[in-house]
């Protein structure tokens, strides 16, 4: 087999995997996997180290520090143990299999079912279900010999790729945009059963969102139009590129699901009418009805209404979803006046019978992901304000990276859930500018400031120093808290004396409204 041709299949099935499902639900692992396949094929090997997997693969701050954050470790004993577990079933026939030998990350492609010597000495010298200890990796002399002795030839087919890629890369961006970060499309995947994310309009057959998820290009559907907007700002979202396509008109979509509860994400941002927009207009230029399995569960919306403005993304939050008899979700946009309704994206994801998943958002520019495995994303549905990173330890916290990012200014969130539920709110909070010793100096009434939900007040006059001085987590919590006619959650945090701020945000369902 020639070295192109190697090369060409090597990436196929590296594709393959990311395609197949098994990373449905760990949308790390495949950033873990895609990171170190992609620095491979560069011939970059000596640079999937720890530290670099842990900064640019996970999303941990450039003060990383591998004795004290076991991540890397953890999330690559799991890796391993996905690879094998995918290898010993729908992959074994495979004509290429990847591994991740222990004590290394750097990955191995090994014809079907055989091992590369590097790989079998590893292997045999080191407890793969022990993982690596810590910084262990190999030496340069033991990297994987393909990605050595191809070096070169990498050199010139990475050339050859790049602007191939480029290429396809301008041809995609015109039909569907990029995301904030420039995340590249993929080769298409299967519909999962059990995740269904579709950019409805969209000719993209694999985007990565900022959050890990994998969405797939315009399927399931009959009748409408697709639909493209050019590339312009969408305020309340990280993934612009995501309402930048849409399927316009009088349509349905027929989404195969397997039985159980799920909950339903619809995505909108007008392009079109609006302030800014080519056609003008604003509140009731288009005006539809959406209806699932027969029932209306939208009539009427007006997105500019609900969205408060053009060009501005809007989500839709429903829970108790499940596909009808025929296993199948049917979803009708049907227009009430004479603009034609319209549909961005559509997110159907598996969720426990009456409450929608928690959502936990970080006052970061990363999403983050505990020793525990709990997810939290980076900021979004939010507007003014700026992040921080903040570098002093703090104490009364079993998670020290969960106070060290704040958002301060006079800023808002946004926070889309599902009707007819009530919601605990928790906030974490701590001090980091004011007091003895600190920057700000300072200390009781150096801060003060207000948190309301839907313009009610959650905390008047507010002191973070008085209530918990310096440098000390606390965590407040709301409960009973119901969303607003549009399905948001809106926390304000307003300045009396300087700054409000926020470390973190998390909503959890309680469950239907009495």
């Amino acid at each position: 087999m020639s070295p192109k041709t190697q090369f060409r299949e090597e990436r196929e099935e590296l594709e393959a995997v990311l395609n197949s499902g098994i990373f449905a639900r760990s949308p790390s692992l495949a950033h873990f996997l895609r990171y170190i396949c992609e620095k491979y094929f560069e011939g970059h090997g000596e640079e999937i180290k720890e530290y670099n997997v842990a900064v640019e693969a996970l999303g941990r701050p450039p003060d990383f520090d591998q004795k004290k954050d076991s991540i890397v470790r953890v999330e690559a004993h799991r890796l391993r143990k996905r690879l094998q577990d995918y290898y010993r079933g729908d992959g074994a026939a495979h004509p290429f299999h990847i591994s991740v030998p222990s004590g290394s990350y750097v990955p191995v492609f090994s014809a079907n079912g055989h091992h590369s010597p590097v790989e079998t000495a590893v292997e045999e010298s080191v407890d793969v279900d022990g993982g690596s200890p810590p910084g262990l990796e190999l030496p340069a002399e033991t990297v994987p010999v393909s990605s050595q002795r191809r070096r070169t030839l990498w050199v010139i087919l990475a050339a050859l790729a790049a602007a191939a890629f480029l290429y396809a890369g301008w041809r995609q961006t015109r039909a569907t945009g990029t995301s904030a970060s420039g995340a590249a499309t993929f080769p298409a995947a299967a519909p999962s059963t059990d995740e269904v994310r579709i950019l409805a309009g969209s000719s993209a057959q694999r985007y990565v969102d900022e959050h890990g998820n994998v969405w797939g290009g315009d399927r399931f559907f009959s009748g409408g139009e697709a639909a493209q907007a050019p590339k312009r700002p969408i305020l309340g979202t990280r993934d612009p590129a995501i309402y930048l396509s849409r399927r316009e008109g009088d349509c349905q979509y027929d989404i195969p699901l397997k039985p159980g509860g799920y909950e339903l994400y619809l995505h909108f941002a007008e392009t079109v009418f609006g302030e800014n927009n080519e056609a003008g207009g604003g509140e009731s230029s288009r005006v539809f009805e959406v209806r699932a399995n027969g029932h209306a569960i939208e009539l009427p919306l007006d997105v500019i209404s609900d969205a408060g403005g053009s060009n501005t993304a809007d989500i839709k939050v429903y829970k108790n979803i499940a596909p009808a008899e025929d296993g199948l979700l049917h979803l009708e946009f049907k227009a009430l006046l004479k603009e034609k309704p319209f549909v961005n994206a559509i997110e159907v994801v598996p969720s426990n019978q009456g409450v929608i998943r928690p959502i936990r958002i970080l006052a970061a520019d990363k999403g983050y992901i505990t020793a525990a495995g709990v997810a939290w994303s980076a900021n979004e549905y939010v507007r003014g304000g700026q992040s921080v990173r903040r570098r002093d330890d703090v104490a009364d916290t079993d998670d020290q990276e969960l106070f060290r990012t704040e958002r301060f200014g006079n800023f808002s969130y946004s926070i889309p859930v599902a009707a007819h539920s009530r919601y605990t709110v928790r906030l974490g909070l701590c001090e980091h500018w004011f007091g003895p010793g600190r920057a700000g100096g300072g200390g009781k009434g150096s801060r003060v400031f207000d948190i309301y939900c839907n313009h009610k007040p959650l905390l008047k006059n507010f002191d973070l120093f008085a209530e918990a001085g310096s440098l000390k987590a606390i965590t407040k919590s709301f409960t009973n808290l119901e969303p607003d006619a549009q399905g948001k959650l809106y926390l304000e945090f307003v300045p009396v004396t300087n700054y409000a701020l926020v470390n973190f945000i998390e909503v959890i369902d309680e469950g239907s409204a009495r």
